[in-house]
């Protein structure tokens, strides 16, 4: 959930303030305070933009790591030449306990 603190800062990185509650104290003497709807604004674009990307967070969790990723590459030979032979050499380096 999107909520002001995250706006503000969005809106400038280099704010300073404190919100509790809804209260906001403006810290900051040299930026300009957003106004009420510019952050009411910005909260909404955030949140809209988060909630789009709710797919990529649901793929990034289900998805294999990306070391079982490689390694499946890398026995279905799909590295080139170069890498394949970088691959093994670290593997025969370091050979696996069996």
């Amino acid at each position: 959930m999107i909520n002001k603190a995250d706006a503000i800062l969005s809106l400038n990185p280099e704010s300073e303030f404190v919100l509790t509650d809804d209260e906001l104290k403006w810290i900051s003497s040299d930026i300009n305070k957003p106004s009420d709807k510019e952050i009411d604004d910005e909260v909404k674009r955030l949140q809209a933009d988060y909630d789009s990307k709710k797919y990529q967070r649901d793929r990034a969790v289900a998805y294999p790591s990306i070391g079982d990723q490689l390694d499946a590459l890398y026995h279905a030979g799909a590295f080139p030449k170069e890498m394949t032979d970088k691959i093994k050499a670290v593997k025969d380096a370091n050979p696996k306990p069996e």
